[in-house]
């Protein structure tokens, strides 16, 4: 029997952040038959955003190595005691927008993005231009990605819902919102 159950888990992310204004769209579980590495994939919108420019993109990644050490130094513990604070799983956000006609200046656009993720999610902002053809403009895609441990040991004790996270990932989500019209030339 698993320590920990993943799918559950991923459930309880799914349904908290609908209590942090998120419209939750799709969901995808991925299993490599090799390594058996899962991903766990789900798709969001701030609730003002259906049917808007913004996709947000989580993305568990679940090593079994890792669960599996995690699950070995649980059962080597001692009644009452607490796991180590040393296994986690990455969970990425990644924000993508259409093609920007008018792109934003991307450093002017990290710095601002800087005090709204804050030091708990740290944004990396970068952007792809592509030439259809030589004689056509630039198309500039932005992407935004943040990456977040999730602490098994938390996830264990029920501690680990990610509330100032999601918060935060919805403030970057308004911020680009807001600012997503001026990109796209509207």
């Amino acid at each position: 029997m698993a320590v920990i159950d993943v799918a559950g888990y991923v459930a309880d992310l799914k349904d908290h952040s609908v209590d942090h204004g998120f419209h939750v769209h799709d969901e995808r579980h991925f299993v490599e038959t090799y390594s058996l590495r899962q991903t766990w994939e789900v798709d969001l919108h701030p609730e003002r955003g259906c049917g808007g420019p913004l996709d947000l993109h989580l993305a568990l990644e679940v090593d079994p190595r890792i669960l599996l050490a995690f699950e070995d130094a649980v059962i080597d513990l001692p009644e009452e005691a607490e796991p180590p604070d040393e296994y986690h799983f990455p969970l990425t956000f990644t924000w993508g927008l259409p093609p920007l006609p008018q792109g934003p200046d991307l450093l002017r656009l990290a710095i601002d993005l800087a005090g709204v993720g804050g030091i708990d999610l740290p944004l990396e902002v970068s952007a792809i231009d592509s030439f259809a053809s030589a004689t056509d403009g630039p198309e500039r895609r932005l992407s935004i990605v943040a990456r977040y441990p999730v602490s098994l040991a938390r996830v264990l004790a029920g501690e680990e819902l990610l509330c100032d996270v999601f918060d935060r990932s919805l403030a970057v989500s308004e911020f680009l919102l807001d600012a997503a019209p001026g990109w796209l030339g509207e």
